[in-house]
């Protein structure tokens, strides 16, 4: 039943392993290392790898792991069990050899587990078989059949029981205020047609049909006298309507040729620049080299000014982390101990913009990584949880793969292709500003840059690209690369299908030489099924070089809804047989929210993508390289 278990340390020697079938382990169980051990993920002890299933335990006070892996459609209850049963056996039985902390040691140490591990397999299969299983339950024991089956007839024209108690109530309560008005318009009515109302004659009317007499009766003595506010109403708008324009002094008059200011432009064509001040556009700061984000706000230097001064109260001693300052030296952390820290350090994170379920299985992470770990002499809880969550969340920012867009260019020349670059994400979070900021990186690094205007939707987006590329060759105009267009746009216009706009735009960078093409695609929610196949079709029949999801760092948990489903409406969508989804994320508006950076960690956590830009202003030059460190640390502070 069992595909594998092994056991290894933290350095990476296996100690023991139990081979169930031929294909080997080696995939998988590095498989889990990289994405979830290195990548500071293990706050669920689960993960699966192709048809495989691995679940795993971690044990900090002697720096092992334990593995197994069995397959995927497979529903085993026994391995849990089974994984704390190995590991409480293995720990006891070669306690000395493991406590020396030698890989020498390790190395020349035999562990001879097989018996003791099949005998362990063994129990654990036979204890979940005599698991009585569950029993449906029989329509004897439903509350249905204590029920004769006369209590369940229903005849036309009868009520149920409980409807029959509820009308008695409201005709209890009607008859006690029968002296209102109502007895009154019934005994009115009545005497109008000629009835006298009595026992005797027995007049009753309905409640409809009183409220049909008494708007008759209104009708009657009110309709004339409505009929002409009517008239005098509906005659009023006609003599305002005769009022002639008024003629002014000056001779201006609202012609609408007159008022329409805009003058036509063909498609791809140039426009004048009018005066404005092309330094204020730019920013300042070296256009070619990203420099990294500082998050420090301004507060801090009040703060370090004034932290050698004793604060006033007790509570803010140390911020969140002021808690549990007794020293525990030479013990081992248990769950217990860390649980009042890791409840603080859930909502600080929160609190700091992370998702809530991201903050969760960081603090889980964060306690499967320390439990059972010796601690130093003087050391606290405090500082020690701090402290690995603050590795973890470093770990995190620094996904597996980085992206280069230079060196990736770079690598486009010499193939003599341009490099595609797709953006997409929610409407206004800033796709085509940041794409202008990313063409003005490129043109400073001496790229030639074509803008795919393929937003065919959105009144104004071909404008507002337009407008930029305008601005982009002011900074860079021709005269400067030897007659050299550097910046162009292609646009087709509005209505047109956005695939078709960009395979034209390749081909057309393609034989004009350009080296970079940037694809602006229209905003889109993520629950929007037809323009989530359209971006799926036009990566798909594109194949761009790199898709980068763009996103405002004012989110908290809307970030990790709205990745996931753009991830799953990617893959859902798409016709190839390996998805393309997405390469990085371009974070937005980071200058707007001070210290609470922490959708930058859910976004990360949740995709494993680097943020590859980051925009802070609205000048050229106001973009940035992510720093890992200077994030963790706004988000740690107080």
């Amino acid at each position: 039943m069992l595909d594998f278990f092994t056991i290894f340390s933290k350095g990476g020697l296996v100690l023991w392993c139990f081979q169930g079938v031929s294909d080997s382990c080696t995939g998988p169980v590095n498989a889990l290392i990289r994405s979830v051990l290195l990548q500071e993920r293990g706050g669920n002890n689960s993960f699966t790898h192709e048809a495989l299933t691995l679940k795993y335990k971690l044990d900090n006070q002697f720096e092992l792991v334990f593995v197994v892996g069995f397959q995927k459609i497979l529903t085993l209850t026994y391995v849990d069990k089974l994984i704390d049963d190995v590991h409480r056996l293995f720990r006891d039985k070669y306690r000395t050899e493991i406590q020396q902390q030698s890989a020498l040691s390790l190395l020349n140490g035999t562990f001879d587990f097989q018996n003791d591990f099949l005998r362990l397999l063994r129990e654990a299969e036979e204890s979940s078989k005599i698991r009585a299983p569950t029993t449906m339950k029989k329509f004897e024991d439903s509350e249905k059949a204590k029920k004769p089956v006369r209590s369940m007839i229903e005849t036309r024209g009868e009520k149920p029981k409980e409807k029959a108690k509820n009308s008695k109530k409201t005709k209890g309560a009607k008859k006690e205020g029968s002296d209102g008005p109502l007895a009154i318009g019934k005994a009115v009515s009545a005497e109008k047609s000629g009835l006298s109302v009595g026992p005797e004659n027995a007049v009753e009317l309905s409640k409809e049909e009183l409220i049909r007499r008494k708007r008759e009766e209104f009708i009657q003595k009110h309709g004339r006298g409505m009929e002409k506010s009517k008239s005098v109403k509906a005659d009023a708008p006609k003599e305002k309507g005769k009022k002639a324009p008024r003629v002014w002094a000056l001779g201006g008059c609202a012609n609408k040729e007159v008022l329409d200011y805009s003058t036509p432009t063909t498609n791809g064509a140039p426009e004048v620049a009018p005066p404005e001040d092309i330094n204020l556009i730019r920013g300042t700061g070296p256009g070619g080299q990203l420099q990294d984000l500082d998050c420090s706000s301004s507060d801090d230097e009040g703060v370090t000014q004034n932290s050698t001064k004793p604060s006033a109260t007790k509570g803010t001693l140390g911020g969140m982390f002021g808690m549990l300052k007794g020293l525990v030296g030479s013990k081992s952390l248990s769950r217990e101990d860390m649980e009042s820290v890791l409840d603080k350090m859930r909502d600080h994170l929160i609190a700091k913009n992370v998702a809530a379920d991201i903050a969760v299985q960081l603090c889980e992470s964060v306690a499967s990584k320390l439990e059972g770990k010796v601690m130093g002499t003087f050391s606290t809880v405090t500082s020690t949880v701090k402290q690995a969550l603050q590795e973890s969340l470093v770990q995190i920012l620094q996904p597996q793969r980085r992206v280069d867009m230079l060196r990736d260019i770079m690598d486009a020349q010499r193939h003599q292709r341009p490099y595609v670059v797709t953006f997409c994400g929610v409407n206004g979070v800033g796709k085509s500003t940041n794409l202008a900021k990313i063409s003005f990186w490129l043109l400073e690094n001496g790229f030639s840059v074509l803008i795919a205007a393929c937003d065919t939707f959105r009144a104004g987006a071909v404008e507002q690209l337009r407008t930029h590329t305008r601005r982009l060759s002011a900074l860079h105009p021709p005269e400067n690369h030897g007659g050299r267009t550097m910046v162009y746009l292609f646009e087709k216009g509005y209505g047109k299908d956005a695939a078709g706009i960009a395979m034209e735009a390749i081909a057309f960078a393609r034989n004009q030489g350009f080296d970079v093409v940037l694809v602006d695609t229209a905003g889109r929610m993520q629950d929007n099924a037809p323009l989530m196949t359209a971006l799926a079709k036009l990566i798909t029949v594109n194949t761009p070089d790199l898709v980068l999801f763009v996103g405002e760092a004012l989110v908290g948990n809307e970030a990790v809804d709205q990745l996931v489903k753009f991830n799953r409406a990617l893959a859902d969508h798409s016709m190839a047989q390996t998805p393309r989804l997405i390469d990085g994320i371009v974070l937005t508006k980071f200058d707007t929210i001070d210290d609470k950076v922490g959708a930058a960690i859910s976004m990360t956590y949740i995709t494993s993508k680097p943020i590859v830009f980051v925009g802070t202003g609205q000048t050229y030059c106001d973009l940035r390289s992510l720093n890992a460190k200077a994030v963790v640390a706004a988000l740690m502070k107080a």
